[in-house]
């Protein structure tokens, strides 16, 4: 059987702002027990004071999706109101969480905040997550079902359409993230995807410019565009696509001239730095103190599969940035991760670290 002290090192190594209150109720302990523990741990070293996260080990907070992935690669010409033959694969994904394993593959500590069922399916992402992220915050409802995505891929690996159950995610409260704000407001990064309701999204900017913790906002399809936060000051990053600039602007992105011209209204709403990608186009990035500008694509010599990709770009990019990069040289980065992606039959490909990725993007110069 574990010593008491055991049991509250391994869950201050989970959770190192808990307050004593929190480990107690926990650990079925009295607070003045753990006080105790807590000061003898102190006293021996085993602990350095409180809170136990130096600054330099910040966290990036991940906020929104995490899913189980499932794709059906259609064998032939897919045939509406028939049978289709087709191989499968299951995987784990969800947008914040895709960007939180890559995050933590690339050597990032990163906590992930989201909602999911008692089942399964969470079961499957755990397992499959916890190497990669710290996931003692997730909020579990029993009464709910894990998010889930099936996409229906051609032969080529591209989408030809995808299902969503994606309820959970109107469970997502500003209640839950309150609970959390010890880690939100101590952060490095906050990222949040727009699974999330408005007032969660508003509610997160609130603590990014109360404490000048900068914020990446993610969309993840158009139709989820009104939950852009009505005032988009101080926004650090928005790292969107065509299709939801188009919506979100009520505009239609012709030509290179108005594909532009949507990053720089978005910056002109006060966003810092915005991202607006066209698939095989490549993206057009913008600043408040950068120049406009068009990045080709970096092809990929043959795609697998097109899920992940710009998950994998929004990580590649802000790993890059949080590494100092220009921002040329950030966008660069992520194009080069989501190149590699689509050759992968993973999500999150498994081969990706730090240095990995630096001799990717040196191979690509060259």
């Amino acid at each position: 059987m574990e010593s008491k002290e055991v049991k509250i090192l391994k869950y201050l190594s989970k959770n190192p702002y808990a307050s004593q209150q929190e480990i107690a109720n926990e650990l079925q302990m009295s607070r003045p027990a753990v006080a105790n523990i807590i000061s003898q741990l102190i006293k021996s070293g085993k602990i350095i004071g409180r809170a136990y996260i130096l600054p330099e080990n910040k966290e990036i907070i991940c906020i929104g999706g995490a899913n189980v992935d499932r794709k059906y690669i259609v064998k032939n010409e897919l045939q509406m109101g028939t049978s289709n033959p087709t191989t499968s694969l299951q995987s784990i994904g969800g947008v914040s969480r895709n960007i939180a394993e890559n995050l933590g593959r690339l050597g990032h500590s990163v906590r992930i905040l989201t909602v999911v069922g008692n089942d399964m399916e969470y079961e499957s992402i755990e397992k499959a997550s916890s190497p990669w992220m710290n996931m003692f915050s997730v909020e579990k409802l029993s009464n709910y079902q894990t998010g889930t995505y099936s996409a229906i891929l051609d032969t080529n690996g591209e989408m030809l359409f995808a299902l969503a159950n994606m309820d959970i995610y109107d469970q997502f409260s500003v209640e839950y993230l309150k609970k959390q704000e010890t880690h939100l407001t101590n952060a490095q990064l906050l990222i949040i995807d727009m699974n999330c309701p408005k007032d969660v999204i508003e509610y997160v900017q609130t603590i990014s410019l109360g404490h000048k913790i900068p914020l990446a906002i993610i969309p993840v399809s158009s139709p989820k565009m009104n939950r852009m936060p009505e005032s988009l000051e101080g926004i650090e990053w928005l790292i969107t696509n065509k299709d939801e600039a188009e919506t979100y602007f009520q505009m239609t992105i012709e030509d290179e001239s108005s594909w532009k011209k949507a990053a720089e209204l978005f910056i002109a709403k006060g966003i810092k730095q915005v991202i607006v990608t066209n698939g095989s186009k490549g993206v057009v990035y913008a600043g408040q103190h950068i120049e406009t500008t068009i990045a080709p694509a970096i092809p990929a010599e043959d795609i697998v599969d097109v899920t992940g990709a710009g998950d994998a770009f929004v990580s590649g990019t802000l790993h890059a940035w949080l590494e100092g990069a220009e921002v040329s040289q950030a966008v660069q980065t992520g194009m080069i991760n989501a190149s590699k992606t689509l050759q992968s039959p993973e999500t999150v490909r498994t081969e990706l670290t730090k240095i990995g990725l630096n001799n990717e993007l040196e191979e690509y110069k060259l």
